[in-house]
């Protein structure tokens, strides 16, 4: 057997497999209230801090060139 340490996101990842297989249904309800609500956390969870940096200067640079604009 493999002795190496499980990485918390492959933890996380495994046990949603575990619940997607217990409880699909319930599992696709969550995914579409999750898109309802959306958060920031969401977002940029799988994004590194370089990933979300980019997303802060994207989104200040798109928000000066509207008013610019408009």
């Amino acid at each position: 057997m493999n002795n190496r340490q499980e990485t918390p996101k492959e933890k996380r990842e495994r046990l949603r497999q575990q619940e997607l297989k217990k409880n699909p249904g319930g599992a696709l309800r969550d995914g579409f209230s999750r898109g309802e609500t959306g958060n920031l956390t969401d977002l940029t969870g799988g994004m590194g801090w370089k990933g979300t940096g980019i997303l802060i200067v994207v989104l200040v640079v798109g928000y000066v060139l509207y008013k610019l604009l408009f």
